[in-house]
């Protein structure tokens, strides 16, 4: 007699099963933990992930990746359709100094507040709360100095927010050279 769950793998791929399993997840997903699920091998899981990221390319949903974790995610091209949506237009928008702020621990990460203070000449509590309050930043640890400062880093609300799939999908910081600061400051 067979079982339900035999029927079930019959007549659903492992691929359909696998964006099922994503669609639910209420986060990221390690490879070994959907490996278990669908009760197959990590290898496995990855080639399906694979072509679902080809399938999904020109869709409106994407893989997502936060280290060796992986979840569904929308399209950032449809972000605009979705904050309308949902009606969030206006309350996404962050400022100047938030942006600087993100910036600094997006390349920098981990990185402490004093150390963005002293980045940005400025005290960044304001901003760092902002960006905390909307899941942009996390707390990643603790300094092994005296006081033991927090250390921040960005999560994976800010990938899916600025449509990244992993912190090294960043752009390339330019250097600024001596001559360059100078012509700036108009000397």
């Amino acid at each position: 007699m067979e079982t339900t769950d035999s029927k079930q793998s019959e007549t659903v791929s492992l691929t359909a099963l696998l964006e099922s399993v994503l669609f639910v997840a209420s986060g990221p997903v390690s490879l070994q933990r959907l490996a278990k699920a669908l009760e197959t091998t990590p290898a496995v899981v990855q080639s399906l992930l694979d072509s679902l990221a080809a399938q999904y390319a020109t869709r409106g949903l994407r893989l997502q990746w936060s280290g060796s974790d992986v979840q569904l995610t929308t399209a950032p091209e449809s972000s605009d359709v979705i904050e309308r949506f949902l009606g969030l237009e206006l309350t996404t928008r962050l400022s100047q100094a938030a942006l600087e702020v993100l910036a600094i621990i997006a390349y920098m990460q981990p990185i402490t507040r004093p150390q963005i203070d002293q980045i940005r000449g400025v005290n960044s509590d304001g901003s760092l709360r902002t960006l905390l309050s909307k899941g942009l930043i996390e707390e990643v640890g603790r300094q092994e100095t005296p006081g033991r400062p927090i250390l921040y880093g960005s999560t994976p609300e800010f990938l899916q927010h600025f449509g990244l799939s992993a912190v090294t999908e960043l752009p390339e910081l330019e250097e600024v050279s001596d001559e360059d600061e100078a012509e700036e400051s108009g000397e």
